[in-house]
């Protein structure tokens, strides 16, 4: 099962170093200086082989900078297709079937699905059963997200057939 870390610290090769997940994605929603530290992270990100880097939201920047890609919140779904143009593999923030369908029809590489376990401020969870009946209606690659803090959550998920899993606190 792939792992895809989601961290704000631009410099976190000792997490990666830790941790050696297949995707980061360097998210600070709040830093005014996203540029210049994005650029650390991802040189940051070369340093590990088989770790690919990814950047939120913005798909200048990712190419400009050489990450592996761009994670798109699910209201940038007509943002794949110039992305895409860009040569970077995209990532997009969903949480419906609805929205997992439509961004394997605009081309999306994989999609987050979240939250699968209660998460602070993010609403009802989705559960397990529902992931593995998402997992089974699409071909896109699919990263449960939302409270997985732990190799239990792992574990839950695991026969779902879901591709990977995507975690903010697990990585801290």
């Amino acid at each position: 099962m792939k792992s895809y870390m989601i961290t704000s610290d631009a410099l976190s090769s000792e997490h990666i170093k830790k941790h050696m997940p297949d995707y980061v994605l360097y998210r600070d929603k709040t830093n005014q200086n996203y540029a210049d530290d994005a650029s650390k992270f991802v040189d940051v990100c070369r340093r590990f082989k088989g770790v690919k880097s990814f950047l939120h939201q913005d798909a200048d920047l990712a190419k400009k900078l050489g990450a592996n890609g761009v994670h798109l919140t699910s209201l940038q779904l007509d943002k794949v297709e110039y992305a895409k143009s860009k040569n970077l593999e995209v990532i997009i923030s969903t949480h419906s079937l609805e929205e997992v369908q439509k961004a394997e029809i605009l081309g999306a590489d994989a999609v987050t699905y979240s939250p699968v376990f209660n998460t602070p401020n993010k609403g009802e969870p989705k559960g397990v059963d529902d992931l593995k009946v998402l997992v089974e209606c699409v071909d896109i690659k699919v990263f449960a997200l939302g409270g997985i803090t732990s190799q239990k959550e792992i574990d839950k998920i695991k026969d779902t057939g879901v591709y990977g899993f995507a975690s903010i606190r697990y990585f801290e």
